[in-house]
């Protein structure tokens, strides 16, 4: 009985542990950190993650046991290793407990609402291949990979402040589309052009758009091709501000026929309402110091991160469209994601929430630089905006 019960503290602590760095990890990915600064700090994250339960195990007669570890507290009072066993397993109740009430089958702060999904393996609806390097043709291959599997899902989102007048609206949503020069630009047009066969009244593109300078060439021909009677928006994101510059990037998009919205607010007038668009790129590229909005104005917000989801409360935005997270790029069966770069973990790492007064719409996204989703399709979002 004995040898159980260390197994099951041990087990515990180990789900607790990983848990905890996992946490951290997202974390990591949320800020303007330097790039040589953040690779480090996730191996060294996954060097302690691994090599302090196999330590502990080997040098711990008790299994990692708490039960041992209180009747020893002198001995935790001078083991830092024992105090570390003792805060992770707190970390169940102040960590644990949050990250069980978030996940997306309980639906805690979701919406509800009604989705038509159609699932696209767009590898067999081009007739030139997809995969363009070695490595993403080896990854193409994995077993249960679904990075050509688009997710085309028509949402009809309530949103509460939406004037009766834009009852009906359609905004098609893309973000993420990272790229990189391993996948063939044709995915990323063939999702621009279901979109455009929806006949949406905006577009709007919500960052991540280049990992390769030698893709910035591609921007012409993938998006000029889609015009709308309202406007397609673009903001840049984490991705993109990595490159040595993003005027590059701008300009291409503007050449496009596209609005660089990054920083920026506009009013306009939709359907004969006004109505203030925002777009924050934050924390990567500078914003303006101040964004005055117009009190009696619908507002939508163009965020590359949910992270943002704050500024947009504070700030009384109704609509907030965010991606980023890639909806986890993983999700396990009943859990959900796990992997999510913001400060919120994985909480929002996809799907309608509601944070008053914001709605908020969070896309996968589609695609990025590691060439393997599991569980966790790219997603084109094709949203109909409904009175709350």
């Amino acid at each position: 009985m004995n040898t159980v019960v260390s197994l099951l503290w041990g087990l515990t602590f180990l789900i607790a542990h990983l848990g905890l760095w996992v946490a951290a990890y997202n974390r990591v990915n949320a800020f303007d950190l330097p790039r040589s600064l953040t690779k480090p700090l996730m191996k060294g994250l996954l060097l302690v993650a691994l090599a302090t339960p196999l330590y502990l195990a080997y040098s711990d007669p008790s299994g990692i046991d708490l039960t041992y570890r209180l009747q020893n507290i002198d001995r935790v009072a001078s083991n830092l290793l024992g105090i570390y066993v003792v805060f992770v397993y707190s970390s169940l109740f102040w960590l644990g407990l949050p990250w069980i009430h978030s996940r997306p089958i309980l639906r805690n702060g979701w919406l509800r609402v009604p989705i038509q999904v159609k699932i696209v393996n767009v590898a067999n609806e081009i007739p030139k291949p997809l995969p363009l390097t070695p490595k993403c043709k080896w990854f193409s291959r994995v077993p249960f990979n679904q990075i050509f599997e688009l997710s085309i899902e028509q949402i009809d989102l309530p949103v509460i402040g939406l004037p009766e007048g834009l009852d009906g609206y359609r905004i098609a949503h893309l973000s993420d589309v990272h790229l990189t020069g391993d996948v063939s630009p044709e995915f990323t047009s063939y999702a621009l052009g279901i979109a455009d066969q929806w006949g949406p009244d905006m577009l709007a593109l919500t960052g991540d758009l280049i990992d390769s300078e030698d893709c910035i060439n591609w921007l012409g021909d993938i998006f000029s091709s889609v015009k709308v009677d309202d406007g397609a928006y673009f903001i840049l994101g984490n991705h993109d501000a990595r490159m040595p510059s993003v005027s590059p990037i701008r300009s291409a998009m503007e050449r496009a026929g596209w609005v660089d919205l990054g920083g920026k607010q506009m009013s306009v007038e939709l359907r004969k309402h006004n109505v203030t668009l925002v777009g924050s790129e934050s924390p990567w590229l500078e914003e303006p110091e101040s964004l005055k909005l117009d009190d009696h104005a619908f507002r939508i917000l163009l965020s590359h991160s949910p992270d943002q989801i704050r500024w947009a409360q504070t700030n009384h935005v109704h609509l907030m469209l965010a991606g980023h997270t890639h909806g986890g790029q993983g999700r396990l069966p009943l859990l959900g994601p796990v992997l999510s770069p913001s400060v919120y973990g994985s909480r929002f790492a996809s799907g309608q929430f509601y944070r008053r007064p914001t709605t908020m719409h969070v896309t996968r996204g589609l695609s990025g630089t590691r060439l393997l989703r599991l569980n966790c399709r790219p997603e084109l979002s094709l949203l109909t905006l409904r009175q709350a």
